[in-house]
């Protein structure tokens, strides 16, 4: 602070009168104070006051909770709170600090900071304190050791500092500049010239660096360039003080009298919106210091140097009953200081007293203080009680003196013998975060354990290691952590580890070593990932959704069907269900039934997966019905044949969807007045009903399932014949089966868990008896043995004993409807005689076989996750594999793998619940038309009107394709894509300082365009659609994408603003025909338009210039190196830069011969290579460098 105006008498005060300081009591202190207090001959308090129990705090309202002195007579100079520990600070007029523990005021630690100049500023850092003194800035520890010890010019005369980071400090003093000083170096990197000298205050915002001057003045400066951006001149003597808080500025100060400088008794508050100075605000003290306490309100306290203290609101009235009296030892207030928790108020006086003021009895100075280090208390020779039940006791606590005589422990040889420990076993977090490289294993320390210490445990430790080859190799948890449970390594949750390069380096065939398509995880609601694959894999429900096209823009039928195109064409490579899943966001329903999580929900996994994906598994099937009721199909997407897809498979009135899940019950209500209301229904799926026996009853699943079926309760109806509420009877029954039956197992408590866990443990039971000895304990002998014997691979001659366990679910169940509207529902093994398929169907008999299991993986690390088994029937071998067998598959997002059959169904409940069920009837196929013919045909090229509202006609930017035009196999179709953000990415910065990307940036697809290749249209683009979005965009990247915001938006978009469902399917026709799509980095442009393109229809230039192990080079540096042009000036075009691939293209035919000179073209992209690195791949930009709009090539594209 600034002490022009205090009290004159001050000024004659000489640092040197502490050393010649007389130990006697002074006149103004009083007496009451040193009551056992010690004076050594420095004149130093030696302890602190030790204050009244009897001291009454009011909750709420400040009031004197402690006093102690700091050093006697020696006036206080500044005092600060501690920003990381529960302390308090003070520094006196003699560069003594001294430092203060708790509430208690305890003394912590005193030292010299400067022998000959005032501490005149203190400010606390995570690792110690600065100490600013006239011209030196000192860093301690807390204890007192220097950590740096900074000497500034002579000349300076430094009165405050402010920290701006972590790493950063501005000092500023009555000279004409302010000093930039990094802690890190300890060196001054920046000196800001002042134009008005006398620095004596700052303080700082999120939007300015504020300077107070001694001229009155306070200037409102740039936090990066710190020029002045404003200037408040508040009083015309000088300023005392100000503070800063929101939108206000309040400052109080001395004004010029003709007798001198007087305290002013108005403060002066400005509106830092307007930039003006609004009322000022008159008070009953004179201010010499204020401070901004924002609790409930605003407040401000206003100090005067005699101690009085008032509390104002800085808009409002100034009300003398808020004053209340600081009673200073000495006759004047020096310092005022405020914590960070606005719980605590620190005086300092004249006389070297501090004083505590408090709203409540037991303070806290941070809102989060860490715990402060004491030094350790004098060990005297007393040795500390050993507990010998603690196993980790360290025994050389207990000291041993150095002797040759035979100690007690030392038995002779032929009554003892050696008995080495043998090591424990592995700590299982250590084994499942373990890192194979080569033979040697990572992993990061749990620190479970002290470093080099074991338990002392010899019986314990034998009985562990006669069973430790009985111990499971479990990724995670062993014995003594019993709530963790095995979760195998394929049933974890897949994550993709991205790179610089995004996912181009990652390694997907570790995971998939099939020809069957993944999909990838870090979309938005992907949990549903392995429901689409169960889908996927229902052949009539595959070829049903292919088969469909209507022209809503958002359904999932349409998107499920181009999603289950490109899961056909992949031939082992993962795919993404981005526009599904986009779709799927925008559909009320979904978020109407909470099926749409947030990021973080998902990522922390606090959803319900389980219950989740049976909620989602309802909701998809009813929308698939829906939209497959609508038997009206648009002529902009009809075929031919488009009609075909429908009415191959549905009659009028209902869908495929419903005609293959659909269940035709009755529902009977009985009244107990003898009244019976029966109503038709359908359902599409069914939810199990657990008994709720208690007495450990076996139950087979298919009494189960019957009784969930043929559902009875009882339950309060309205009866028309009573005409009110009664008990009724509601039964269901069953009119037809269907052909697909879906379970939900609605497993969602540990009642229905431990109910699958008692009936599996009691089938096991059964099984061990019916086998009898013909169970072995080994599944690989079981194996061999059913080689040996020859029997075929579906059959289990020899079951093992793992393969028994945990089962409950059969894999065939027989169901019979009977004549009085009966179901009856066996278990159905293979070894049973089955007759007929088309006799038995006659009298009401069917066999479904268990088609696909989803079950929930619980793992507290990582949240839980969703897996599907899957038996793949012989059609999807046949195309992909070009065999014909069925097999079960695990798939785990993009991890799939082979898997034995009894896999899936066994659920060890600890960690694999079982959630979704499908049983198909057998022979399923055979009843349905598995026919696709592609409803995509060529007049989605032809013209279409914008959903802009102001498109004009001399906007076009691109001539659809005429009849006569239309491309045929093979025709070359340059292509370019622009994307704007969604989401941001989300990286994390590791300590070694390289980025690991832990999520990637949402992309969307902006604007798409497609350029004529060949004819005497060449280069002149047939596609160049804006994609309108509904959801909210981060970032249009108009740099690289030269997209602005309201390009996409339909009411003020002057683009051809099309929906991005319409662009796809006419880049879904071009690939469908056979073009050969030119473009510069394509692999990213169809990734993220959600496309699976053939790579033989492909021409990507980034990877014809491109030699192996070498960097890809950007399209602009190739047209300018190749073509003489320049692109890509100020902003991205994807006109530009789709005709420009094209031209690139023909130019490496022309270098290549066709690609038959490849040497020769080596030698072109050598030179190219040695051409970037020369220019640092940057293009030179001199003047008349020509651009395309210059080149002849492009002529006819100027006439348009």
């Amino acid at each position: 602070m600034n002490f022009e105006g205090l009290d004159p008498g001050l000024a004659e005060y000489a640092p040197a009168m502490h050393s010649t300081l007389d130990p006697v009591l002074d006149a103004h202190l009083n007496p009451s104070l040193l009551q056992n207090v010690e004076l050594d001959p420095e004149g130093v308090a030696l302890e602190a006051l030790p204050v009244q129990e009897s001291v009454h705090i009011m909750e709420g309202v400040y009031s004197e909770l402690h006093s102690v002195v700091a050093e006697v007579g020696v006036p206080v100079s500044v005092s600060h709170f501690d920003l990381h520990e529960e302390m308090l600070w003070v520094g006196s007029h003699g560069g003594h600090a001294t430092s203060f523990f708790g509430p208690a005021l305890e003394r912590y630690s005193s030292f010299q900071v400067n022998g000959n100049d005032d501490i005149r500023q203190i400010q606390s850092l995570e690792n110690g304190i600065l100490f600013l003194t006239k011209n030196n800035l000192k860093y301690m520890a807390r204890g007192g050791l220097i950590i740096f010890d900074y000497l500034l010019d002579e000349s300076e005369d430094m009165h405050s500092l402010l920290l701006t980071d972590s790493s950063t400090l501005l000092v500023g003093g009555l000279q004409s500049h302010i000093l930039e000083i990094d802690l890190n170096t300890v060196q001054e990197t920046q000196k800001y010239a002042v134009e008005t000298p006398g620095v004596t205050v700052m303080r700082q915002t999120n939007r300015f660096f504020f300077c107070g001057h001694t001229s009155g003045k306070i200037s409102l400066r740039d936090l990066r360039t710190f020029k002045v951006e404003h200037e408040f001149d508040a009083f015309s003597g000088s300023l005392s003080d100000f503070d800063v808080h929101g939108n206000l500025l309040a400052a109080c100060g001395f004004s010029s009298r003709l007798t001198g400088l007087a305290c002013d008794r108005f403060l002066k508050v400005y509106d830092l919106r307007m930039m003006r100075a609004i009322t000022p605000l008159q008070v009953h003290v004179d201010p010499a210091f204020l401070r901004f306490i924002p609790t409930y309100t605003s407040r401000l306290a206003i100090i005067s140097q005699s101690g009085q203290c008032q509390f104002c609101e800085p808009t409002g009235l100034a009300n003398p009953a808020d004053i209340f009296h600081v009673n200073p030892v000495g006759p004047l207030l020096m310092t005022f200081d405020v914590s960070a928790s606005k719980q605590a108020l620190a005086f300092g006086d004249s006389e070297g007293c501090v004083h505590l003021w408090t709203d409540s009895p037991e303070p806290s100075f941070n809102p989060y203080s860490r715990e402060t280090e004491f030094a350790l208390p004098c060990l005297v020779d007393s040795l500390p009680p050993l507990d010998w039940s603690q196993d980790l006791l360290p025994l050389s606590l207990i000291p041993v003196p150095l002797t040759t005589d035979t100690l007690l422990s030392d038995w002779p040889a032929a009554n003892s013998a050696p008995a080495p420990r043998r090591a424990p076993p592995v700590d299982a977090e250590i084994l499942r975060t373990m890192k194979k490289v080569g033979f040697i294993g990572y992993a990061p320390n749990p620190r479970t354990r002290l470093r080099n210490q074991i338990p002392y445990r010899l019986k314990e430790s034998d009985s562990e290691f006669d069973t430790f080859s009985q111990v499971p190799e479990s990724p995670i948890g062993r014995e003594e952590e019993p709530h963790l449970h095995m979760v195998s390594k394929k049933y974890r949750k897949v994550t993709i580890k991205y790179s610089k390069l995004g996912l181009e380096d990652f390694d997907f065939k570790h995971y998939n070593k099939t020809l069957f398509a993944g999909l990838e995880p870090h979309i938005p609601n992907a949990y549903c990932n392995c429901m689409i694959q169960v889908l996927y894999f229902l052949e009539p429900v595959r070829c049903l959704i292919q088969n469909h096209l209507c022209q809503k823009e958002f359904c999932l039928a349409c998107e499920l069907g181009f999603l289950f195109h490109m899961l056909d064409l992949s031939r082992g490579d993962p795919c993404q269900g981005s526009n599904f899943l986009r779709a799927f966001r925008t559909i009320p329903e979904a978020s109407a039934l909470g099926l749409i999580l947030a990021d973080s929900d998902e990522a922390s996994g606090k959803g319900n997966l389980a219950r989740l994906i049976q909620r989602w598994n309802r909701f998809i099937l009813t929308q698939l019905h829906q939209d497959m009721q609508e038997l009206e199909v648009p002529q902009a997407y009809r075929s031919a044949g488009g009609s075909y897809g429908i009415s191959s498979f549905c009659s009028s009135g209902d869908s495929v969807i419903g005609q293959l899940f659909s269940c035709e019950m009755e529902n009977c209500s009985l009244c107990r007045c003898g009244s019976e209301t029966v109503r038709a229904s359908s359902t599409l799926l069914f939810t199990l009903s657990y008994p709720e026996d208690k007495t450990g009853k076996n139950y087979d699943f298919a009494q189960v399932l019957k009784r969930s079926i043929c559902l009875e309760q009882n339950t309060q109806a309205w009866c028309d014949n009573c005409e009110k509420y009664q008990p009724t009877i509601q039964t269901r029954n069953i009119r037809h089966l269907p052909d697909i039956l879906v379970i939900n197992c609605e497993v969602n408590s540990s009642k229905e868990a431990d109910f699958w866990r008692a009936q599996a443990e009691v089938a096991f039971k059964m099984a061990m008896k019916k086998h009898g000895g013909e169970v072995v304990k080994n599944k690989e002998f079981a194996r061999a043995d059913r080689k040996e014997v020859g029997s075929p691979e579906g059959a289990l001659l020899c079951p093992s004993m793992e393969e028994l366990k945990n089962v409950w679910l059969p894999f065939s169940l027989r169901m019979k409807m009977t004549k009085n509207k009966g179901l009856d529902v066996c278990n159905w093994t293979d070894g049973e005689e089955w007759g007929p398929a088309r006799a038995e169907e006659e009298h009401g008999v069917y066999v479904y076989d268990l088609m696909a299991t989803v079950v929930h993986i619980l793992d507290s690390r990582t949240g839980g996750s969703l897996v599907a088994h899957i038996k793949v029937g012989e059609t999807y071998h046949q195309r992909k594999e070009g065999v014909t067998h069925q097999q079960w598959y695990l798939f785990n997002d993009f991890l799939i793998e082979p898997i034995d059959k009894h896999e899936a169904v066994q659920f060890d409940m600890n960690w694999k619940v079982p959630a979704i069920l499908y049983y198909v009837k057998r022979n399923l196929n055979s009843r349905y038309n598995l026919n696709i013919k592609n409803p995509i045909e060529a007049s989605v090229l032809l013209a279409e009107a914008s959903l802009a509202r102001k498109q004009r006609k001399t906007h076009t930017t691109f001539i659809p394709l005429m009849l006569n035009e239309m491309p045929q196999v093979g025709d070359l179709v340059g292509l370019d894509a622009e994307f704007v953000t969604l989401n941001e990415e989300e990286a994390e910065l590791r300590s070694d300082g390289t980025k690991s990307t832990i999520k990637p940036s949402q992309m969307s697809v902006a604007r798409i365009t497609c350029v004529r290749g060949q004819g005497p249209n060449e280069g002149i683009p047939f596609i160049d659609d804006y994609i309108s979005t509904q959801e909210q965009v981060v970032d249009y990247l108009t740099q690289y994408s030269g997209i602005k915001p309201g390009d996409l938006d339909a009411k003020i978009s002057s683009k051809h603003l099309t929906t991005l469902k319409s662009t796809y399917l006419k880049l879904r026709f071009l690939i469908d025909i056979g073009v050969k799509f030119v473009g510069h980095g394509l692999q990213k442009d169809f990734r993220v338009i959600n496309l699976m393109v053939p790579k033989d229809q492909v021409l990507d230039t980034v990877y014809l210039f491109h030699m192996p192990r070498k960097r890809m080079i950007s399209l602009r540096f190739l047209a300018w190196y190749f073509l003489d042009l320049k692109i890509q000036g100020e902003t991205h075009d994807s006109i530009e830069d789709a005709r420009t691939a094209l031209q690139l293209y023909r130019k490496y035919l022309e270098l290549s011969k066709n690609g038959t000179e490849p040497e020769s073209f080596h030698k072109v992209l050598k030179g190219l290579y040695e051409k970037g690195r020369k220019m640092d791949w940057k293009v030179p930009e001199p003047e008349g460098q020509t651009s395309p709009k210059n080149a002849a090539v492009f002529s006819s594209v100027l006439a348009l």
